[in-house]
């Protein structure tokens, strides 16, 4: 373990999580709890307009490990901070006899030529980013370094300044993991004593000997859980993977692995204490190794950037199966198998634990009850067994995932993974991905307002021929294989979904933004047979560090667009037949509707809340727009 004060003050963020005009949430990990001050100025001005010291009432921290602090400060504002306007913000830290301020801890934090970071309160939201899976060791670019640079060209510009970031899924990996990254997870474990946990019914007993077993690297499919199958001839084979990744070998086990993961891939602080030499590992896995561990050299060198970013952009996420694990609910027999096996159990329960600290919480404080944050709380001053399942068991039965943010348009946040309508008669189907209550809820969301920007993590809308080859491979009993879980795959839930849409007091102007699929793409749909249709938008971009085969996804693109054309007969056999789907056309790339490389959506909005722009960010800061089908800008 190391010296608490060889530790960085800030162990990862500051984040900027919800703001609105009368509320500013900010998250961080510090190696001890904190006697702080929040001060705001208004922007060039050396005199602070609002000073804020953390209180019982406004600061809560939870410690997970000898020298492991969990911080959010929830500010409640009397007067409403002006918006469309730059807002600067410092943390002092009070130390002893001292004090230390933000920005002389981490020096990179501010932009060149500012001197504190800063943030913009938006009501009418008419710019904002998005995006979802970003995997550390996928050979690519990280799309947070070209957002982070577009932060610091608009930093002074209030009409490009963007809004919000709204991450819709997979911001970590947990049952895709590289070598090196577990190392470098391991190494944070140690040296801040995030606190161990002791298993059932399982081939270690706890984390210690976990992470000195022999199967820790490349081999944790002999140490996840199995359970066994059919008897049918095309299903035999005996006991069986409960986790379906086809990526588990190195699948996160413990709660201090979650946590360190999301240190590790928000902020720098921690990487100067690690090294990435050769754990003890097998001869056979040394080439991986090393390939992975030039993919993460290069992932760490941009983290300064996405710290800078995530400290000056209010950020907004909510869960996809990846900050789980692979297929995380996707039928009722895998939820049956799951949770009816304490070791997986544990598992999952440990990502909801490190995702309820790390994104669920500052999305919105509120969602959660003072009974949910006792049970937490008693984990957090005793981490005990009893108090570790205690609260495993209460985060399995929240039904608050989801949130709203009282924004134009109205931002409202779908949890489509613990809410899912399940298949009673075949149990080894998708399930669908809100059940019916959950889908009536989002039906009276829909009416009350004008304007709604909804978040789906998988899209809405998707790319049919995709849909058509699921269906295919479910029909067979190979959905865990292609990962099946779209909306159209659960009948009823399907139509129930559609008939929203088609309700006349729906939103009039309904923007869906998705990831999940690694390739991007925007679709304009309309309703047939309808005079008075309303706006509807699905926009999809993934992933800001993950990408789908290219080769693959060019040949399913043209397939695609012929097979279901806007007038191929196929429409009608497909249950979206009373919608038209216009595919939005990638500019300079007129036969690609889908599009393959890692970014970040750029939305811009009028004042009515419909798009008027969309694009993808790139990490080299180019744009790449999505045109209207027909518009006279598509061929330039």
């Amino acid at each position: 373990m190391t010296p608490i004060k060889e530790l960085p003050l800030f162990i990862c963020g500051p984040l900027l999580r919800r703001v609105t005009p009368d509320r500013v949430v900010l998250w961080w990990i510090s190696p001890h709890p904190v006697k702080a001050e929040i001060i705001f100025f208004h922007a060039g001005k050396p005199t602070p307009f609002l000073s804020v010291k953390l209180i019982k009432e406004n600061y809560t921290s939870f410690q997970f490990g000898s020298h492991a602090w969990v911080n959010l400060a929830d500010i409640h504002l009397d007067t409403p901070f002006p918006t469309d306007c730059k807002i600067e913000y410092e943390m002092v830290i009070f130390k002893e006899n001292r004090k230390e301020h933000l920005t002389s801890l981490v020096s990179h934090i501010t932009y060149p030529g500012q001197s504190r970071p800063s943030f913009v309160v938006r009501q009418n939201i008419r710019q904002f980013f998005h995006g979802s899976c970003r995997k550390p060791h996928h050979d690519s670019d990280d799309a947070f370094v070209g957002l982070d640079g577009h932060i610091e060209k608009t930093i002074d510009d209030m009409d490009e300044r963007p809004a919000l970031l709204m991450l819709t899924g997979d911001q970590i990996y947990a049952d895709d993991v590289a070598g090196p990254m577990l190392r470098a997870i391991h190494q944070v474990i140690a040296h801040l004593g995030i606190y161990d946990e002791i298993f059932d019914d399982a081939v270690v007993e706890d984390g210690k000997a976990l992470y000195g077993s022999s199967h820790c690297y490349y081999l944790r499919k002999k140490i996840l859980p199995r359970t066994k199958v059919g008897k049918r001839w095309y299903r035999r084979g005996g006991a069986k993977h409960i986790f379906s990744s086809g990526f588990a070998h190195n699948h996160m086990i413990t709660f201090g692995e979650w946590m360190a993961m999301y240190i590790l891939v928000w902020s720098p602080a921690m990487w100067k204490f690690i090294t990435l030499d050769y754990p003890q590992i097998q001869e056979k896995f040394k080439a991986i190794y090393e390939k992975e561990r030039q993919c993460i050299a290069s992932f760490k060198q941009w983290l300064p950037r996405v710290q800078r970013l995530l400290a000056h952009i209010p950020s907004y996420m909510i869960f996809d199966d990846h900050d789980i694990t692979d297929d995380w609910n996707l039928t009722a027999r895998w939820e049956a198998r799951a949770y009816g096996n304490p070791f997986t159990k544990r598992i999952i329960g440990n990502g909801l634990m490190g995702y309820f600290l790390c994104q669920g919480w500052g999305n919105a404080p509120d969602s959660f009850p003072r009974k949910f944050m006792d049970t937490a709380a008693r984990y957090f001053t005793q981490p005990d067994k009893t108090s570790h399942d205690q609260f495993i068991e209460t985060l399995l039965q929240f039904k608050h995932w989801h949130y709203e943010v009282p924004l134009f348009p109205h931002l409202v946040v779908m949890d489509s993974r613990t809410r899912r309508w399940k298949r009673d008669r075949s149990p080894s189907s998708p399930s669908g991905l809100l059940d019916w209550e959950a889908l009536m809820k989002l039906q009276h969301k829909l009416m009350k307002e004008n304007a709604v920007m909804l978040v789906a993590p998988g899209p809405i809308f998707g790319v049919k021929l995709i849909e058509l080859i699921q269906r295919l491979f479910t029909t067979f009993g190979y959905s865990l294989t292609v990962d099946a879980e779209n909306w159209m795959s659960h009948r009823k839930s399907a139509y129930t979904l559609l008939e929203i849409f088609k309700n006349a007091k729906t939103a009039s102007y309904n923007v869906i933004i998705s990831g999940d699929v690694h390739y991007s793409f925007a679709y304009d749909v309309e309703l047939r047979y309808t005079k008075n249709c309303p706006g509807i938008w699905q926009i999809t971009s993934s992933g800001i560090k993950n990408q789908f085969p290219e080769f693959l996804l060019k040949w399913l693109d043209r397939i695609n667009q012929v097979m279901y054309s806007p007038n191929s007969l196929l429409n009608r056999f497909t249950k979206r037949r009373d919608m038209v789907i216009h595919e939005r056309i990638p500019r300079g790339k007129e036969k690609r509707r889908l599009i393959s490389a890692c970014g970040v959506g750029r939305v811009t909005l009028d004042e009515k809340g419909a798009p008027i722009e969309i694009a993808e960010l790139y990490a080299n800061g180019t744009l790449l727009f999505f045109d209207p089908h027909g518009s006279s800008r598509e061929s330039k």
